[in-house]
């Protein structure tokens, strides 16, 4: 079942920061859309719940050196 999100990032400072977060989490099993908002600080995903997880999303911003609150 697709679910939507929205994840608040510190961190983020500038276009390479949006385009990790997007390739990196875009690239996960499950993840449909990954949409960054630089200017809120928020993180959009679309993905299905049965494959992936808000945890292990966040986990990997968080490895990227951000931070989800």
């Amino acid at each position: 079942m697709a679910e939507k999100t929205t994840l608040n990032v510190t961190g983020m400072s500038c276009g390479h920061c949006v385009k990790t977060i997007e390739d990196n989490v875009g690239k996960l099993d499950g993840v449909k859309s990954v949409q960054v908002n630089l200017e809120a600080g928020t993180v959009d995903v679309e993905f299905e719940s049965g494959q992936i997880g808000t945890k292990q999303i966040s986990d990997t911003i968080e490895d990227q050196g951000f931070d989800v609150a």
